[in-house]
This record gives structure tokens, C-alpha cells and sequence, in this order.
């Protein structure tokens, strides 16, 4: 009896521990699956790898570009920055437009003219103008200069060299003009990258005044072999949308050309999404085809003296990009006409002009440039 007694609460304290046994067991399983089945996950993020919950997306892609035309520098223009010490100041020109430049994701302009640091500055019709005017740029933040255009080679292989070289000083991207075939080779297609869009630009003249291109230097000349050419070159794989600038067209002329049509067809046949023209110093209607490429044939005058209807002012155009929920890019354009003011050579914009004190001549002036501009755009090609 005492041996069985003895016996009884042995079983029962085995018995015990053998259950607590057996739920530990079950319980360092549970832990085991769990270390299995989230040690992957954590070391993916803990190498970026982390991957997104279903329905969460990147933000849409979304691009503004602005564009204005012909920045020219003619004799009453050097003569306005001129200050006192004999230095010049071409900032107040660009006072009332600069904001437009700051607050897009990238700002062209037509540089029609070439710049140097040493003096002997001309106008029309050998332009050379202070370096004084890429700091204007700078100041109101344009990004890229375009070099290709009839007044390039106004002096000679020189004025190309430096004028690349103030802009590089100045880190402002430039097209269309290089020093020569390396420079050509790395610069001719730009890529440059915005709001997570990247665009190639490419950049032509249709000639340089009759002028021959020095040895060594190259000019992107409108040959529609040489442009088939370039367009095969870009690398699709990295181009999310091709803009090319032209300068074509016949002055004064406030119609696209045959020329300039077909010249546009045969760019947008080839994969161009967006031309931008210049040159004939006057505005020109833009259009919009069905697949939603925009073709704008002149942009007329940025700044200048040029003081003949038409001719005293142009227009900026803002182009959105912008991607849509199916993951395709769209284009979006809008206009901005601005008149050049004397004597300081201030580009107005309607919202500063309609409301900005003028002499009864420059009010009449500026009205009817307004006017025939809306008149023409509203009309179209």
C-alpha cells in the first residue's frame, strides 16, 4: 500500500510535464513556420526590395516646359544695358517674364546671337553681344540655349568657341552649334531628365546667312538625311519624348511654308513628338495632330528692336507632359504673347501689360500686336 501510494503522485507530476512538454513543442513550431515564412521578406527590405501593397502606385509623371523665341541683341538694345561704369545689365529686360522661366522644369530660349567678354560688340548684322546676357539668363533660369541659326557663324569659328564657353561658365546647356566633331559627338542628341520624364532634344538651322562653317566647327544644318539620321540615333529605350527646335521658315511670314509643313511631317513621321520653330520674326499659328503631337511654327520674337507690326514681340508657349492612368504620356499646350516695351526693352505680358502705364504710342502698339496675335491664333493654320 505505502509502495503504491508512493508510486501514484510520481505518475502524475510525469504525466505533467510530459503535457507541458508537448504544448512547448507545438508552440517552438508555430515560431519555426512564421521565422520561415517572414525572414525573406524582412531582408528584402532591409536591401530596397521592399515590395509595394496591391493598388499602391508611383505618382503620375508630369513635365512643364517653356519656350520662347528669338533673343536678339540689335545696337539700341546694347546701348539700353549700358550702365554708368560702362558695364552692362540686361536683367530688367526679362523682369516680367523671369517667373515663367523659374517655375517650369525646363526653359529654352533662341539665342540668336553670339557672346564674348572682350569687347567690340555689334548688332544686326553681325550680332556679338556682352557675356553679360547668359548672366541675364541665368538670373531669370533658362536652361538651354539654342545655338542653331542664321546668325551663328557671325564671327567666324572665334565667336562659336567662346559663346559655348560663356554658356558652359554659366551652366546653360546649349544645341544645335559645337566647337567641333567631340563636341558634336557628346552634345548632339541632349537627354536631359525632368519630373521623372526623359526627353531628347535635337536642334536645326536651315543655313547661317551664306556664311561657310569654319574647319573644325559643326552646325546642325535642316537636311532632311541628316535629320532621318540623327532621329534613328536616339536611344528609344531612354527617350520618353523627342522636342526638336527649328529654325526655318521665310521672314515675316506669318503662314508655315510648304517647307516647314513638310519638314514637320517627315520629323513627326520619324518619332519627333514636339517641334518648336523659329526664325521668321513673326508669329506663326501652332497645331495639334490626332495622335497628339504639337507643331509650333514660330514662336516670332522674344526680344528685340524690331518695331514693325508684327514684329515687336512673340509668343512663350508652355507645354505640359503629362502621363495619364494608362501609363502614356500626353501633351498639353498653351500660349503666352509678350510685347517688348522701350526704352528698356522689357518683354510684357498681357497680365503686367492691360494694366501698366504707357504713353498713348506704345498703349496703341501693344494693343494692336495683342490683338492680331489672338486674331491669328484663333484663326490657326
Amino acid at each position: 500500500m505505502l509502495g503504491l501510494c508512493a508510486w501514484q503522485p510520481y505518475s502524475f507530476v510525469n504525466m505533467i510535464f510530459f503535457y507541458i512538454f508537448d504544448i512547448v513543442k507545438q508552440i517552438v513550431a508555430i515560431i519555426s513556420m512564421f521565422v520561415v515564412a517572414f525572414t525573406p521578406l524582412y531582408f528584402m527590405q532591409s536591401e530596397g526590395l521592399r515590395q509595394e501593397p496591391p493598388g499602391v502606385k508611383l505618382p503620375p509623371r508630369c513635365v512643364r516646359i517653356v519656350v520662347a523665341g528669338d533673343l536678339m541683341q540689335h545696337t539700341p538694345q546694347l546701348t539700353a544695358a549700358r550702365q554708368a561704369d560702362g558695364s552692362y545689365d540686361f536683367t530688367e529686360s526679362f523682369r516680367f517674364v523671369a517667373d515663367y522661366f523659374r517655375n517650369a522644369d525646363l526653359a529654352v530660349v533662341n539665342l540668336e546671337t553670339t557672346l564674348s567678354a572682350e569687347g567690340n560688340y555689334s548688332g544686326y548684322p553681325c550680332f556679338c553681344s556682352p557675356a553679360k546676357v547668359a548672366d541675364a539668363m541665368v538670373d531669370m533660369g533658362v536652361d538651354v540655349a539654342l545655338l542653331a541659326n542664321n546668325h551663328c557663324l557671325d564671327r567666324g569659328a572665334v565667336g562659336v568657341r567662346r559663346t559655348a564657353d560663356i554658356l558652359d561658365s554659366c551652366a546653360i546647356e546649349r544645341m544645335g552649334v559645337f566647337r567641333d566633331s567631340v563636341d558634336f559627338h557628346r552634345n548632339n542628341i541632349k537627354y536631359l531628365e525632368r519630373g521623372g520624364v526623359c526627353i531628347a532634344m535635337l536642334n536645326y538651322t536651315y543655313g547661317t546667312n551664306g556664311i561657310p562653317t569654319p574647319k573644325g566647327v559643326v552646325v546642325n544644318h535642316l537636311d532632311s538625311a541628316l535629320v532621318v539620321r540623327d532621329l534613328a540615333r536616339i536611344d528609344r529605350s531612354k527617350a520618353d519624348c523627342v522636342v526638336a527646335f527649328v529654325h526655318w521658315g521665310n521672314e515675316y511670314e506669318r503662314k508655315p511654308n510648304r517647307d516647314q509643313r513638310k519638314m514637320a511631317e517627315l520629323m513627326k513621321s520619324n518619332g519627333v513628338d514636339i517641334i518648336i520653330g523659329s526664325h521668321p520674326h513673326v508669329v506663326q499659328p501652332y497645331e495639334q495632330d490626332k495622335d497628339g503631337k504639337i507643331v509650333v511654327y514660330s514662336l516670332g520674337n522674344f526680344v528685340s528692336n524690331q518695331r514693325k507690326r508684327y514684329t515687336d514681340g512673340g509668343l512663350m508657349v508652355l507645354i505640359d507632359i503629362e502621363e495619364n492612368t494608362q501609363g502614356e504620356l500626353k501633351y498639353y499646350i498653351s500660349n503666352v504673347p509678350v510685347w517688348v516695351k522701350l526704352p528698356k526693352y522689357q518683354i510684357i505680358t498681357p497680365a503686367v501689360g492691360d494694366t501698366m502705364r504707357m504713353d498713348a504710342t506704345s498703349r496703341e502698339a501693344y494693343q494692336i500686336f495683342m490683338n492680331d496675335t489672338r486674331v491669328l491664333l484663333n484663326k490657326g493654320i
